[in-house]
């Protein structure tokens, strides 16, 4: 009997896994070929995948490659954001000082919430201004992705998402050519240029490139500071998480199932532990290179999976509030770092 069972429960997995291949072959080869494309014309890997991934939306809704789909965006996406955590350490984050620490947490924090009460000023859903603050805040699309993972489902969710990933990624990357410039004009040192350019560009990729185009140290202070910025992707989902699960339609909705659920997320949970282990020394330079190269990988799947979830036209349909909502949250994050700053510099 209890072979007959583990047979069974081996026969359903298999089935399973079947059902899926699909649909996650497709997202590989689309998530590939927008890697392509971004090394012959550059720009952003994930928007390509974005974007390329948005043709194939009919995909989304086939018997065959709906499953599959649906995996990359929730499995292989939430993999790839713990994942990140291979890239930072302890010593990292001490290196920087008090207060570079200070400043960081306290623009991630502001801006967070700027997300919140911009939103509901421009009557957009809360959701929304979560994603936007986060994304601006914290890390960009991986951050966007990452809330998004613990917000409750709705008919709205995955467009809002789609909006704050393309958003963050265009601005990260205007950004990326306009900050720069303005550390040059106001004569920032190099240790400052880094902090401004660290702790207000979206995306890490934008960072390193903006950063060393002002020298070597600035480079190196700024892919540190966004280190730390992406390192408080794990405190802020987690707050997020607990908040959401308090909300009274999600505990009917507990009650109703009757299920345990574990109050962190997975994916967090490995992200801390990587955290933990790369800080204690016990990574190698290969198994932590390797872990980084998985992680964008499986940040392409699933943010090409996210593309063909959303149609572009009911993302036209949202107008032109989520586009404010970006801009106001990137414009508030980069005042508030150069005025701390200017603060710093001359306290």
């Amino acid at each position: 009997m209890l072979r007959l069972s583990q047979g069974s429960y081996w026969h359903a997995r298999s089935d399973h896994l079947v059902r899926l291949w699909p649909g996650v072959a497709l997202c590989a080869v689309i998530a590939l070929a927008a890697v392509f494309v971004s090394g012959i014309h550059g720009g952003p890997p994930m928007l390509y995948g974005l974007l390329m991934g948005a043709a194939f939306h009919y995909q989304s809704h086939d018997p065959r490659t709906a499953p599959g789909v649906d995996a990359c965006m929730r499995v292989v996406l939430r993999l790839g954001i713990g994942l990140l955590g291979a890239r930072i350490t302890v010593g990292q984050i001490e290196s920087l000082g008090w207060a570079t620490g200070l400043i960081i947490v306290l623009a991630v924090v502001s801006t967070v919430l700027c997300g919140v009460l911009v939103a509901r000023w421009l009557r957009l859903s809360w959701s929304m201004g979560l994603l936007a603050g986060g994304a601006t805040a914290i890390c960009g699309a991986a951050a966007a992705l990452a809330i998004a993972a613990v917000l409750p489902q709705d008919e709205h969710r995955e467009r809002n998402t789609l909006s704050a990933v393309v958003l963050a990624t265009v601005l990260s990357t205007v950004a990326m050519l306009l900050y720069p410039l303005v550390a040059s004009a106001l004569a920032l040192p190099p240790l400052w240029a880094g902090v401004f350019l660290g702790g207000t560009i979206h995306d890490v990729a934008q960072v390193v490139v903006a950063g060393y185009s002002l020298g070597q140290e600035a480079g190196d202070t700024a892919s540190i500071v966004k280190l730390l910025r992406v390192s408080l992707l794990v405190l802020v989902v987690l707050v997020i998480s607990i908040v959401v699960g308090r909300l009274p339609s999600k505990v009917l909705a507990k009650k109703a199932t009757g299920k345990f659920s574990f109050p962190v997320p997975g994916f967090l949970v490995l992200f801390v532990i990587l955290v933990g282990v790369h800080s204690a020394g016990w990574m190698s330079p290969s198994l932590q290179q390797s872990m980084a190269a998985t992680s964008r990988a499986c940040l392409m799947v699933g943010v090409t999976a996210l593309g063909m979830k959303t149609s572009f036209v009911g993302l036209a349909r949202t107008g032109w509030r989520p586009a404010a909502l970006m801009f106001i949250t990137t414009v508030w994050i980069a005042l508030f770092v150069l005025g701390a700053i200017e603060a710093v510099m001359h306290f």
